[in-house]
């Protein structure tokens, strides 16, 4: 009776298990086919789904650190609207860029040197200005750098990221025997980190390559922008979740939890992105 009890268990494990990834497959599958079909659909689709996309972050993002402020949202969209209906001047920009970064550069230090990240009330709202809503801002004006809507220089980094998560997952879960940062995410580890790298590297040359786009040597430095950084916004929302005591930041997506889940890596790389891009059209 026992090792029937058993054998029950270990099959409604197994189907529960099926059950789970099928649904977290069917869902990723939809959310990439939206965004990428967005994506190069026209500008114009590509605008009006990260608003929405956006919106849902800045609400899950809300919840994760205690706030509830409606003048945030009207913050996210005043500078939505100048991005893309004004066009940004780069004396705006770049002062807003650079905030941007020094906030980021300091959620990093908070992530390595202290146990909690101190969102008091002013650090509430500044975090959410000049990390969420500015990074969003930021990653909806990569492919309009030179004025023209140039797809592939989003859809790039976002293959990338994917492809990044994927074997940091699949090298991790096979031989990862080092943390990485074990107090915040534990089921990090160094072999995995090295693992997407690599892959994200790999990425990087077959987008060069069969897209025709950028050179080998700049996709290559995207990649390597995209796996550094992309895995630090993954730790940093790690640590607020840890500190909001939930496993994710919503549920929107069934299998993989909130809109904010699925693009925190790529919200904290791409200032940095749009910063390497922004000089390399200075400089060519």
């Amino acid at each position: 009776m026992e090792v029937a009890q058993k054998i029950y268990i270990c099959c409604c494990w197994k189907i529960y298990n099926m059950k789970e990834l099928f649904t977290r497959t069917l869902s990723g599958a939809l959310y990439s086919l939206i965004l990428l079909s967005s994506i190069f659909i026209s500008p114009y689709t590509f605008i009006a789904i990260f608003a929405i996309f956006g919106t849902l972050c800045l609400f899950e993002f809300q919840k994760l650190i205690h706030l509830e402020n409606k003048r945030l949202y009207f913050v996210f969209f005043i500078l939505f609207s100048a991005c893309h209906l004004l066009h940004f001047p780069i004396y705006l920009s770049i002062p807003l860029l650079i905030l941007t970064i020094i906030t980021q550069l300091f959620l990093v230090k908070d992530l390595v040197t202290i146990r909690i990240i101190p969102m008091f009330e002013k650090r509430k709202y500044r975090t959410s200005i000049f990390y969420l809503i500015t990074c969003l801002i930021f990653l909806t004006a990569i492919p309009f750098q030179d004025s023209d809507y140039k797809p592939f220089l989003i859809a790039g980094p976002f293959v990338i990221i994917w492809v990044n998560d994927t074997f940091a997952y699949l090298v991790g879960k096979n031989f990862g025997k080092h943390k990485l940062l074990e107090r915040i995410s534990p089921k990090k580890t160094i072999e995995g980190f090295v693992g997407g790298f690599c892959f994200s590297l790999l990425a990087g040359f077959l987008i060069a390559y069969f897209s025709e786009t950028l050179s080998i040597g700049i996709w290559l430095t995207i990649s390597v922008i995209m796996s550094i950084f992309g895995t630090l916004g993954d730790l940093i929302q790690s640590k607020f979740k840890r500190q909001a005591g939930v496993k994710d930041s919503g549920t929107i997506m069934p299998g993989h939890g909130g809109m904010y889940d699925r693009l925190d890596s790529i919200i904290f790389a791409s200032p940095f992105l749009y910063a390497f891009l922004l000089i390399l059209n200075y400089v060519s």
